[in-house]
């Protein structure tokens, strides 16, 4: 709540403020139309002995009743508006929060998660302003006015009124908040639960086709929503219960109305043609006051989504920084690591233990090690998407920051997401101002011209979704190319040749060393296809460098090094 909702209302506060005055003045000029059409037809009821005595009530009828759907209109039109411009606000600050942790998105959430919290939650917390704090500020604004008029004529049936109307203003919001919060968070549960599962199921339906299990997926997804129904069904039952019990009390504060109303009357205190007017008014104060039960019933899947939404923010993931001007992409680029450890805040152990790396500008750098050896991690750091947890990475003396990614460092990920647009819209995305010939000469230097000659479009074919037209390494070397037209100093890939065929993968390696040659490299990998053509390698085994040294140094020394880079020669040839 105070990052998600106490700073928007301050922040809105004179809009919020001027929006209640006018859902006070539609309440008002309802609660009057009543008010005087039953003074109204009271008066006329004893045919008065000239129609001007009646004739400021009919002008006054016809004022509040313009008034009321004028006021509501501008209230509705003005929330909204407040709401809308909170979401915007909300919306970048969610995108802010999400944008730095780019680079492991997809390590840390599930694809039905993201889906949640981004069509979800944001926009349910819409609800929370519209029929939640809205409807309660000018509930409550409601019941203390009727009260403090009801109290100018009789005190002691003004704190009657007061006990009555507080059932509908906190006994049964209370209620029904302590009965349906359970319900709402298992809703939420459920809903999230079939999220993940719908979205991993149509990611893996040809699996499940294949297995021929699609009947056992089906009785899964039925029970979810089976289950999701039984919930829904039971917050039905209460809410007939609970208007039922609004009802029953509304019908007591009518009855009490008439009642003393007739008493005022009998003592000369209100005139007996007011009777009728003060009753059909309490139907327009009750009416104010019967969603004050709903709004407060949501609470608990207001503080769900909340929560769901705070817990996407990574204290590991540094602030949001512009871009940084200082490093031009022709510059000579230091990158160091000084005595640095990380570890994920969740966790106690620490994945990256005191390393220590210099690399100067033009060195090719491979990073190996088994999985979990904390490779990736290393290369997040490295591009400014975490922050070390102590010792630092700097670049020409400078923490290394969000700010620097696309302008001194690139990134190449084991699956870069191509676009389905044109290949070079896909490329542009290195450089929007770049020119079709700078775009080719990339495309070039990344080996594409051949692929483009054969397109019917050439370099304007369209790549469709995920860029399913074309194979994984004409796909690595289109995301190269992207890489290559950002002309950065420093390029950092992940694994990039993963799941190719031995061949290709050394025809790409080949390929991204001889076009970045002048180019800081550090490459991630899971094997030793390319090692030769590297500066230096080190071998990172639980958190630290377990071996380092360049190819040469290493096959000559290391007995341990020999023995894999034999063994991958040797699967190679077979």
């Amino acid at each position: 709540m105070k990052q998600w909702v106490y700073p928007y209302l301050r922040q809105f506060k004179g809009r919020i403020l001027l929006s209640l005055f006018f859902g006070l003045l539609g309440v008002g000029s309802g609660t009057m139309l009543l008010f005087i059409s039953g003074y109204l037809i009271s008066k006329s009821s004893l045919q008065p002995e000239n129609i001007m005595i009646v004739y400021v009530p009919i002008v006054s009828v016809r004022a509040f009743s313009i008034g009321r759907a004028t006021f509501l209109y501008i209230e509705k039109l003005m929330s909204h508006d407040i709401v809308l411009r909170m979401l915007e606000n909300m919306r970048r600050k969610l995108y802010n929060i999400l944008e730095p942790q780019a680079l492991f998105l997809r390590a840390r959430y599930k694809t039905g998660d993201l889906l949640g919290v981004l069509s979800e939650d944001i926009e349910h917390l819409q609800d929370l302003y519209l029929r939640t704090i809205f409807p309660s500020l000018l509930g409550l604004i409601i019941y203390a006015l009727i009260i403090s008029v009801i109290g100018l004529f009789d005190w002691t049936f003004a704190i009657m009124l007061l006990c009555m109307l507080g059932v509908l203003v906190f006994l049964t919001p209370f209620i029904s908040f302590m009965k349906m919060r359970t319900h709402h968070e298992t809703l939420k549960i459920y809903k999230h639960q079939l999220y993940r599962k719908l979205t991993d199921t149509i990611f893996g339906i040809a699996d499940w086709q294949a297995s021929g299990r699609w009947n056992k997926l089906i009785h899964a997804i039925s029970t979810q929503d089976e289950n999701m129904s039984h919930v829904e069904k039971k917050m039905k039952k209460w809410r007939h219960i609970r208007d039922g019990i609004i009802q029953g009390v509304i019908g007591i504060v009518i009855i009490s109305m008439i009642l003393w109303t007739s008493v005022q009357a009998d003592r000369n205190v209100i005139s007996a043609t007011v009777i009728a007017a003060f009753i059909l008014m309490i139907f327009s104060v009750t009416e104010a006051l019967t969603p004050i039960s709903e709004a407060v019933e949501q609470m608990p899947s207001y503080t769900d989504s909340i929560d769901r939404i705070t817990n996407i923010e990574q204290p590991n993931v540094p602030k949001r920084y512009e871009r940084n001007d200082a490093f031009n992409r022709k510059n000579y680029v230091h990158l160091q690591i000084k005595d640095m450890s990380f570890r994920y805040a969740d966790n106690e152990q620490f994945t990256l233990k005191h390393l220590s790396l210099n690399i100067k500008q033009g060195e090719k750098l491979a990073i190996l090690g088994r999985s979990g050896s904390g490779k990736s991690t290393l290369l997040k750091l490295m591009a400014g998407g975490l922050k070390p947890t102590e010792g630092s990475i700097l670049m020409n003396g400078q923490t290394m920051h969000s700010g620097l990614l696309a302008e001194a460092v690139s990134v190449l990920n084991q699956k870069p997401h191509l676009f389905a647009t044109t290949m070079a819209n896909n490329i542009r995305i290195g450089r929007p101002d770049a020119s079709e010939e700078e775009i080719l000469q990339a495309a070039d230097l990344a080996q594409l011209t051949p692929l483009i000659r054969s397109l019917p479009q050439g370099i304007h074919t369209h790549m469709q979704e995920l860029g399913s037209r074309f194979s994984g390494g004409e796909r690595q070397r289109i995301a190269f190319a992207r890489i290559l037209l950002q002309q950065t100093p420093v390029i950092l890939i992940d694994e990039a040749t993963i799941g190719l065929d031995p061949v290709t993968e050394h025809q790409l390696i080949d390929t991204m060393l001889t076009a970045a040659q002048d180019k800081t490299i550090v490459w991630v990998t899971h094997h030793l296809a390319g090692a030769e053509k590297m500066n230096n390698i080190i071998f990172l085994k639980e958190g630290k460098i377990f071996m380092e040294g360049s190819h040469q140094h290493l096959i000559q020394t290391n007995a341990y090094y020999r023995r894999l880079y034999n063994m991958e020669n040797n699967l190679l040839l077979t």
